[in-house]
């Protein structure tokens, strides 16, 4: 097929000026066409953090998290790393500065201002390069074409979206949320800058999903997840990656605030008290231990029960849906990070326990057949 098209294309050009019979579907089909040797430009990224490449152009990237568990803090850092080179564990690739556009939607104007004021400018000591925009007080379907002239006259590198809920009127809007999201990447794209997408995760203690219908389509669309949590009573706040489409950062970044209530790193939680013949159970009192399991052929000496957990969470089932199985894995297990239990999840295709099946641009796992 492509051999008779580009023949066409030929004998088109031969013809140029002349009506043509190729569709302007057919015309676009080529455009989009990728080949091996289809020159591409290299994808640019923003940050490194812990030396990994992140925040590419041309994307979306997803902060979530509980109320208050410092997606803004998070958000400030990026602001702040726009104009200083190393900020905690971000560092910034290009020597120049990133041009910044934070769109608050959420926020009071004062609260906004107090953000930029005496966090960001104070831990940068100087004006950034940067538009903020406060548009809460606008209707939801004003919000968004704003956004798009925001992006197109000021350029930015980094759009920073606090948050894209109130981007629709439906937070379960399925078909809006589609539309919303196919905005943002197409704003990405064409304005080459990588757009930063806050949104609450469900209000549930045990759901770590994000929320709502925009939730389940930024999950479909964003270059990487970056999930942020607040450790009590110790009020350590903690920022990991938990999805990504090219370069897993494996280390988990851990900050406080101090008394001028900026970030400054911390150090891990402290691990539990004890060791030697301890079992599991102490070592790992977060987990649930019916599902962990001694085995001395692995450094830490245990190991998660995969077949047990995971067809404890299918509940007899021929089908689960991916956000359904790892809502149940995580409840079962008392798992919190996504990242281990993402390490899970390849374990149990990796030892047969479980299959992926792709239906329908969905996500469903099935018990393997013994």
């Amino acid at each position: 097929m492509k051999d008779d098209i580009m023949n066409q294309l030929d004998s088109e050009l031969t013809h140029a000026g002349e009506e043509t019979s190729l569709s302007p579907q057919m015309l676009l089909l080529e455009q989009l066409r990728i080949t091996p040797e289809k020159e591409l430009p290299p994808m640019e990224f923003l940050f490194r953090l812990f030396g990994k490449l992140c925040f590419p152009r041309g994307e979306l990237v997803a902060i979530t998290g509980k109320a208050k568990s410092g997606k803004t803090f998070v958000t400030s850092m990026l602001m702040a790393c726009c104009v200083l080179r190393n900020v905690l564990s971000f560092h910034r690739m290009r020597e120049e500065r990133l041009r910044l556009l934070w769109y608050d939607t959420e926020q009071s104007d004062e609260s906004t201002q107090d953000i930029l004021k005496n966090r960001v400018l104070r831990m940068v000591g100087e004006q950034p390069d940067c538009d903020v925009f406060n548009v809460r007080a606008v209707e939801w379907k004003q919000r968004r074409a704003l956004l798009t002239e925001a992006i197109t006259r000021c350029k930015p590198d980094l759009v920073i979206v606090d948050g894209i809920r109130d981007l629709v009127n439906d937070i379960n809007d399925g078909v809006l949320a589609q539309e919303v999201m196919e905005e943002l990447l197409h704003l990405a794209t064409a304005s080459n800058c990588c757009i930063v997408c806050v949104l609450h995760q469900n209000k549930s203690g045990e759901d770590r999903n994000l929320r709502g219908w925009i939730g389940t389509e930024l999950m479909n669309k964003a270059f990487e997840v970056y999930a942020c949590e607040k450790m009590m009573p110790q009020r350590v706040f903690k920022l990991e990656q938990t999805l990504t489409r090219k370069y897993d950062i494996e280390q988990t970044m851990y900050f406080e605030v101090d008394d001028d209530g900026l970030p400054r790193e911390a150090s891990p939680l402290p691990p539990p008290k004890g060791g030697g013949e301890q079992d599991a159970k102490e070592r790992l009192p977060q987990l649930n231990a019916e599902y962990i399991v001694h085995d001395d052929s692995v450094e830490q000496g245990w190991q998660i029960d995969i077949m047990r957990l995971f067809l404890d969470a299918m509940r007899g089932r021929e089908e689960i849906g991916g956000a359904e199985l790892r809502t149940e894995v995580c409840r079962l297990a008392n798992i919190t990070q996504y990242k281990f239990y993402n390490k899970l999840l390849q374990r149990a295709q990796d030892e047969k326990v479980i299959v992926r099946v792709e239906r329908d641009r969905r996500t469903f796992y099935q018990p393997a057949p013994f």
